[in-house]
């Protein structure tokens, strides 16, 4: 169980159960997450529990088994700080809906948020509220 008072220690906990959840939407057992991973089951099922503070490489390793970038896997944890790392700004909540979509590869994620940008800049906004309402 996590000290209430060591944020990091429940980031890891939050990662574990985030991994777990992402295993069982894909419908894989420890053993096939460990065949596309080349992690051991013991391993990832500690990952799971939050017993381990896993390596970049082993982070890397199950996102790409799940489809996703490691950046999701740890935004989901909350040990990766947005602000700091999007020059765009801090990703919005359909920004991370997005991310977290397991039928989306990488590049429909990244394809869908820059369209996603583009509509919601404020430049966008104000284009838009000059123009006024499309006609028919």
């Amino acid at each position: 169980m996590a000290d209430p008072q060591d944020p990091w220690q429940s980031g890891v906990e939050e990662l574990g159960r985030y991994i777990h959840a992402q295993r069982k939407l894909a419908k894989l057992s420890l053993r096939e997450l460990a065949g596309l991973t080349d992690l051991s089951n013991a391993y990832l099922s500690q990952l799971e529990r939050g017993l381990h503070e896993p390596s970049i490489r082993v982070i890397d390793s199950i996102a790409r088994a799940f489809d996703l970038s490691a950046e999701a896997l740890l935004r989901q944890a909350g040990l990766f700080h947005e602000e700091s790392a999007d020059p765009a700004g801090p990703v919005t909540p359909t920004e991370q809906s997005i991310r977290a979509d397991p039928s989306l590869t990488q590049a429909q994620k990244d394809a869908l948020i820059a369209v996603y940008r583009g509509f919601a800049s404020p430049d966008a906004r104000h284009d838009v509220d000059a123009e006024g309402p499309a006609e028919s």
